[in-house]
């Protein structure tokens, strides 16, 4: 009689707390609710912002083969210079710098730092407005998420196909990727590849993505004739650039074995600078096919300032026969490359 009782009063105790709980949460779902809503979005916008890129933008030009000479081919590389999260001027910077490339006549342009936010995605308008095809991969944040990504992007007149995107490894920085973005381009001499990236500042960390970046694009293109431009963030004599010159042929240096190649500079308020460096560069992966490099040099932003880098342009004929019997002349540019 007294267990029974003992068991009685034990089970109202335990009804008892599970109304109780479940009034708790009744209450929470209608009161926190709208509260947990802020949380919830910020936890997702983390996951997003965590999340490897894993997508790329694509688009074909609508112009089809630009009219000129068929074995020219003319390559810029430009960081834009996203200048997060003030965006100054940003529409006129990308007006200035599509004026620029129409004058130039480049055929490709490899791009960093490009800015997509809910107004604007710069690799779509520039596309629109040069007439050429496009791709983009993400590197850092979410338009979608927190209204602001920037990434890499290639453009071109001519048609492209068969895009590529690599997270670079390692990245040690919490939100802070570094990618590059491939694709094939169908020139009327022939294809190639062209890559544009943008590496770490960390100077370990951005040996470690030069050589995945190496080996990367070397079991892309196999023995195929590559271009590959971008902020490379390192100076010239560093370990890592010596590394790549084995491969690939630095376009400017070649072209300009003695001129400062300085693309980058800090400057004091007052005027002058404090501190200037090679950061961007263009090099060339041989192909089977003979190419001479034509011209290459450095294009200054100023005076409208589209950028804080300056952007580096090569024009190679492609497809030629390589000049008889004449010697090599690489300050003229009279050098054939063919693959080893």
């Amino acid at each position: 009689m007294l267990k029974n009782r003992i068991l009685e009063i034990r089970s109202r105790r335990l009804r008892r707390v599970l109304v109780y709980k479940q009034t708790i949460t009744n209450r929470l779902r209608i009161w926190g609710g709208p509260l947990l809503v802020p949380i919830r979005r910020l936890k997702r916008a983390i996951r997003t912002l965590h999340r490897p890129r894993a997508y790329v933008t694509f688009r074909h030009s609508r112009e089809g083969t630009p009219p000129g000479e068929a074995d020219h081919l003319i390559v810029l590389t430009a960081n834009l210079w996203h200048d997060w999260p003030r965006h100054r001027r940003l529409p006129a910077r990308l007006e200035t710098f599509a004026r620029m490339v129409e004058s130039e006549g480049a055929q490709v342009v490899l791009l960093q730092e490009v800015v997509r936010s809910p107004q604007l995605r710069a690799d779509e308008w520039l596309a629109e407005r040069l007439g050429m095809g496009y791709v983009y991969a993400r590197a850092n944040g979410h338009a979608g998420s927190i209204g602001f990504e920037e990434g890499v992007a290639i453009l071109s007149k001519y048609p492209i196909s068969e895009p590529r995107h690599l997270l670079l490894q390692p990245s040690k920085v919490p939100y802070v990727n570094r990618v590059a973005l491939g694709t094939q381009v169908e020139t009327p001499s022939g294809k190639f590849w062209a890559f544009s990236t943008h590496l770490s500042l960390l100077r370990q960390v951005n040996e470690a993505q030069i050589a995945h970046l190496r080996s990367w694009i070397s079991s892309t293109t196999g023995n195929e004739m590559a271009m590959i431009g971008g902020d490379f963030n390192t100076i010239e004599s560093s370990p890592q650039m010596e590394l790549i010159r084995r491969d690939w042929v630095d376009i400017f240096r070649h072209f300009h074995p003695r001129t400062d190649g300085s693309t980058f500079m800090v400057r004091m308020p007052w005027g002058g600078s404090i501190w200037r460096a090679r950061l961007d560069y263009l090099f060339l992966q041989p192909g089977p096919n003979p190419c001479r490099i034509v011209d290459a040099r450095h294009i200054e932003a100023s005076p409208n300032h589209y950028s804080d880098h300056q952007s580096v342009i090569a024009r190679l004929e492609c497809g030629c026969q390589p000049p008889g019997g004449e010697p090599d002349q690489p300050h003229l540019g009279r050098v054939s490359f063919t693959a080893n």
